[in-house]
């Protein structure tokens, strides 16, 4: 009858080491140190194997984070590049459609006045200065005379331009001198100011200057002269064929805006 091997790395019998050893006791000897090695062999792979269970159970923990943590970034990732294409897709419409349609142009409403006086203005002081009345309008679109009517009032902000022309006239003889200026709610505007000599009785002088203001809403402007003879006045014409009548000062006002802002 056959028996089994006494060593599990040799897988060798009792009776096939009798074939080489011929005493027992050698046998035995035998028997009891590839038993000792099976056992040591034995221990060291399941400590071994425990060990390469446990670093592979590591692994597979840290690759399982790791696979959630890409698929949490994948996630977001996926939904920032949703994001940035939804916007890409809206601008690309909108650009499509101002191309086909532009939007309507916006204006700024023109702001424009025309004003003139009929009579005869003349100083009661010399040396002092005195407001040019207004007593007619002819056309206004947001300017429009005031009170008193020596005030010319904007009812918008803008870049504003005066452009004024009068007649002077002296009723007596020698020589005196006629300042005009201009007066922003009370305030003489600087380097605004005029001046004319005038010689002799019956001397008209026609004279004409425009200037730029930057006004605010409700902002009034006035003209103002002064004379060193009471003699100088600012001279109005009644009509006389062919000829229509003279005011003694015509006065027009816009903003100059007439395109988009």
């Amino acid at each position: 009858m056959a028996t089994a091997p006494i060593s599990r790395r040799l897988n060798l019998t009792r009776d096939q080491l009798a074939t080489f050893l011929t005493d027992q006791q050698q046998i035995r000897q035998f028997e009891l140190l590839f038993s000792t090695v099976d056992d040591i062999v034995g221990a060291d792979f399941k400590f071994q194997a425990d060990n390469a269970a446990a670093t592979a159970n590591s692994a597979l923990a840290q690759l399982a984070a790791l696979a959630q943590e890409s698929a949490i970034n994948c996630a977001l990732a996926e939904n920032k590049a949703n994001q940035a294409l939804a916007l890409v897709d809206k601008l690309t419409k909108a650009v499509e459609g101002l191309q086909m349609t532009p939007p309507p142009r916006e204006f700024k409403r023109a702001r424009y006045g025309s004003f003139y006086d009929t009579t005869t203005q003349t100083a009661t002081t010399i040396n002092t200065a005195k407001a040019i009345t207004f007593n007619t309008t002819d056309l206004s679109q947001g300017v429009f005379i005031g009170s008193p009517t020596s005030r010319i009032v904007v009812d918008s902000e803008g870049l504003y331009n005066f452009a004024l022309s009068f007649q002077i006239d002296k009723t007596s003889g020698g020589t005196a001198e006629f300042y005009i200026w201009f007066r922003l709610n009370g305030v003489n505007v600087s380097n605004s100011a005029g001046f004319i000599r005038i010689q002799g009785n019956n001397a008209e002088i026609f004279s004409a200057y425009n200037l730029f203001l930057d006004l605010k809403a409700n902002d009034y402007v006035e003209i103002m002269f002064s004379v060193t003879d009471l003699s100088v006045e600012v001279l109005a014409v009644p009509a006389t064929a062919p000829v229509p009548a003279i005011p003694s000062i015509i006065l027009t006002v816009n903003n100059n805006i007439e395109g988009v802002l």
